[in-house]
């Protein structure tokens, strides 16, 4: 794997300034950051995070802070007001931070490989063919951005992963044949790493769970369950439980409709030339 490390001091300055007034509102509030961490439910680690610029504030923990410690619209206005950072915009920038920290990762995708699977060449491929066009140099950025996420997948420690991914998103030849087939080659061998399923969603189903559309499920450090749903016209944060247990159950359900692991295994090998 082929990345680069990209200038991110903008984004964390922004962070660290909105995290000084999380700590400052606490404060003045008179609660300690374990007290604080009891009274919203979560770790106290997650605060001194978050007071830190070491964790992205959500919007729906602004909002209950904003109510805890009386902060006037403080911490919503300042994170609405976050400036969006050089690799992907704010609503992203959450995703992708969660995404690092994440134990465990279930990613459902229909017409492309996941990206935390995608060569650099596929990678291109799909970039290059945005409308309207990403100049040059963002271009680059975009795929160096992309490639970087892969790390987690050789963490000491990597969360714990699972994909299923539609048969389509295996035929179209993206980028051509040579980089068609080195993505399947890529995502043979990316399936092979420890705590990684794959499983092939496969074109001859009359029916799935899946048909609305790809989304990504995370559990965080804490154990906090999030969604993650994308489409042509915007992608969405989805922490409601009610909707988190909907996508849960319908992502359950596609992997007992997918092939399994081993079957998987031989459809990349047939569509490689090698069965």
């Amino acid at each position: 794997m082929n990345s680069r490390k990209l200038p991110r001091k903008k984004n964390l300055s922004a962070m660290k300034m909105l995290g000084a007034q999380v700590g400052a509102a606490r404060r003045a509030a008179g609660l300690t950051q374990r007290e604080l961490a009891v009274l919203v439910g979560i770790e106290e680690e997650t605060i001194a995070s978050i007071e830190q610029g070491r964790r992205a504030l959500k919007p729906d923990l602004a909002a209950l802070l904003e109510e805890i410690l009386d902060a006037k619209g403080m911490l919503v206005v300042g994170l609405e007001n976050l400036p969006e950072i050089d690799q992907f915009p704010m609503f992203a920038e959450l995703y992708v931070q969660h995404e690092r920290e994440a134990i465990a990762l279930s990613w459902y995708d229909t017409l492309v490989v996941p990206g935390l699977l995608q060569t650099q060449a596929y990678a291109r491929a799909l970039l290059s063919g945005r409308v309207p066009t990403f100049d040059p140099d963002e271009l680059e950025m975009k795929i160096a951005a992309r490639l970087g996420r892969q790390e987690i997948l050789h963490r000491k420690i990597p969360p714990t992963l699972s994909f299923v991914v539609w048969e389509p998103a295996l035929l179209m030849p993206t980028g051509g044949r040579g980089t068609h087939l080195a993505q399947l080659r890529f995502l043979r061998e990316q399936s092979e790493l420890p705590g990684l399923s794959l499983q092939i969603l496969p074109l001859n189903r009359t029916s799935h769970a899946g048909d609305a559309g790809p989304f990504t499920l995370l559990e965080t450090p804490d154990h906090q369950q999030l969604a993650y749903t994308e489409s042509q016209r915007g992608s969405q944060w989805v922490s409601d439980l009610d909707e988190v247990s909907i996508l849960t159950r319908k992502y359950a359900m596609l992997r007992t409709q997918a092939l399994t692991i081993e079957d998987s295994q031989s459809l990349l090998g047939r569509l490689l030339g090698e069965q």
